[in-house]
């Protein structure tokens, strides 16, 4: 889930193709219950670079405890190339007569 996390997490801020891993970690806390009970995943892009992006996942139990916690660094330099991106569209817009401050 670290792995898929970290993808979608990279996925959200516009690249189509979603780079390659070069580190991947998961450090659990405490049991996440038994099994059929659900466990929620909040993912999170830390920072996203021209080469490197930077995600963490955070694990949480039905009672909303942290139970475990990971991190996924992806190598996206290649991905940048990909026609499919939607990079420009996602990006941050300046507010309608803020360009003349």
């Amino acid at each position: 889930m670290t792995d898929l996390g970290g993808s979608l997490a990279v996925a959200s801020r516009g690249l189509f193709a979603t780079g390659v891993s070069t580190d991947l970690s998961v450090t659990y806390l405490s049991s996440g219950g038994k099994v059929g009970d659900l466990i929620r995943a909040e993912a999170t892009c830390d920072k996203f670079g021209k080469t490197l992006a930077y995600t963490s996942i955070k694990f949480m139990n039905a009672r909303d405890e942290l139970v475990a916690r990971g991190s996924h660094t992806k190598y996206v330099a290649h991905a940048w190339k990909d026609p499919q991106n939607i990079t420009d569209e996602l990006s941050p817009r300046p507010a309608k007569g803020s360009e003349d401050l």
